[in-house]
């Protein structure tokens, strides 16, 4: 049978589709944050659901959906920890990107990706993208290159590309 999204989707019927599936990335990316986490995954969740609602698209399938997650994701993870203090570029310290979740104990890091990789979605948005998807929504190698519609292999090479592009732009602030 076909799934419930080979056309495009509401909002409001597109959560009921993946709100498991979105919870379970939150509960990732928030795992490492412990106990003073200032945000809990299905609040995180239900925000970004809200920031999708607010804005009336539909949805060409789960894939477009989780990419808009992740960007609210993203930009709610990012405000915060801007109001928790955090400092631009990791107050002078080196920040090094890794597949580990992004998360509140490391709100510098945060903060100087977020600021990275703006610079990086102005150079090349489906690297930007990559980023996003695998970084703030959680998504494995597979589900990227499906996402994406590029080979596994691909979403590896770009990766290992984004990942240093935006590794030398937090450590050292070099415009890229």
């Amino acid at each position: 049978p076909d799934p419930p999204w080979t056309a495009p989707v509401p909002a409001e019927h597109m959560l009921e589709l993946v709100y498991g599936e979105l919870r379970r990335l939150a509960q990732v990316r928030l795992a490492h944050a412990g106990p003073e986490a200032s945000i809990v995954p299905t609040e995180l969740v239900h925000e970004a659901y809200l920031r999708l609602q607010g804005n009336g698209e539909e949805w060409d399938g789960p894939q477009h959906y989780f990419a808009a997650a992740a960007e609210a994701m993203r930009r709610i993870l990012v405000d915060r920890a801007r109001r928790r203090g955090a400092i631009k570029r990791g107050g002078g310290r080196p920040v090094a990107l890794s597949e580990e979740p992004a998360c509140e104990e490391r709100p510098e890091e945060l903060v100087a990706l977020d600021d990275a990789l703006t610079a990086l979605e102005l150079k090349d948005e489906r690297l930007a993208l990559l980023v996003k998807l695998r970084y703030f929504a959680g998504l494995t190698l597979e589900q990227t290159a499906s996402a994406l519609d590029i080979s596994p292999r691909t979403v590896q090479r770009d990766w290992t590309m984004a990942s240093a592009w935006l590794r030398l732009r937090m450590d050292d602030g070099v415009e890229g």
